[in-house]
């Protein structure tokens, strides 16, 4: 597995919908290659704290953060509800 493909198949592993020879391909992936143990930890983080951000729903954007991001974050949820 390359770890193009790794990232391409992240969301499977992450939601355990890999069958068994792809997920032990992906962890053998992982045990070898730092930067793709990096970038699952970085995006395990970032799938936590939009969970815990989103669980208030009075809770305000932070100032500082780019009104296009805002934006773009909206655009996402629309499309995947």
């Amino acid at each position: 597995m390359t770890c193009q493909e790794l990232v391409e198949f992240l969301a499977a592993y992450l939601e355990t919908d890999l069958g068994p020879a792809e997920a032990e391909e992906f962890e053998r992936h992982m045990a070898m290659c730092e930067d793709c143990r990096n970038y699952v930890e970085t995006y395990q983080k970032t799938v936590a704290l939009e969970r815990e951000a989103f669980e208030d729903p009075s809770a305000t954007v932070p100032s500082g953060v780019p009104e296009d991001l805002i934006t773009a974050i909206l655009a996402a949820r629309k499309q995947q509800g």
